[in-house]
């Protein structure tokens, strides 16, 4: 007796498939592969082996002490939710003051008390990090004021402009209609 078994005719959907398929699973193993040099590029950044920032500012001299300002992304503030727009500095206290700082604060506008000296930098004194309120109606005149505290009490305070410190911010500031 002779059994022929008939093949069922293939849809269109599965015969794309099987002719397919390697090709399409190697593309899904590529596409990640395009989105690596960026990831790396951000891994080097957070760990600070491309330094302190995407843009340095360069030394301040605060007082006595210094210390090397950076803008983490050379771009303008971010929206952190009910906070507003912040813009992240790194920092780096100098070699010879890293025993003598007790804090450092970062502001934008002059601060009118210790109270009001504005966010501390937190991390250690090689790598420091700041998330500064950016208000919106920010004149584009302003000063990114740091203030130093030490640990003998000493307080000591220098100021940049911002358009130096943060071009990206004060373009920023320009786009939301910022008042000279």
């Amino acid at each position: 007796m002779n059994h022929v078994t008939a093949e069922k005719p293939r849809s269109p959907l599965s015969h794309f498939w099987h002719t397919w398929r390697f090709h399409i699973n190697v593309l899904l193993l590529m596409v990640p592969l395009g989105f690596m040099p960026k990831y790396f590029a951000d891994a080097a950044l957070f760990r600070g082996d491309t330094g302190l920032g995407q843009r340095e500012i360069g030394e301040v001299q605060v007082g006595p002490w210094s210390l090397r300002l950076a803008e983490f992304r050379n771009e303008g503030p971010v929206s952190d939710g009910p906070a507003g727009p912040i813009k992240y500095f790194n920092a780096a206290l100098c070699d010879s003051c890293r025993d003598q700082v007790k804090a450092t604060y970062l502001r934008i506008g002059k601060p009118r008390s210790l109270r009001a000296a504005g966010v501390i930098f937190f991390g250690t004194p090689y790598r420091m990090g700041a998330g500064v309120p950016v208000p919106e109606k920010t004149k584009t005149d302003a000063e990114l004021w740091i203030t130093m505290e030490g640990w003998d009490g000493a307080m000591h305070q220098a100021s940049i402009p911002l358009s130096q410190a943060s071009p990206a911010t004060l373009a920023w500031l320009n786009k939301q209609g910022g008042k000279p």
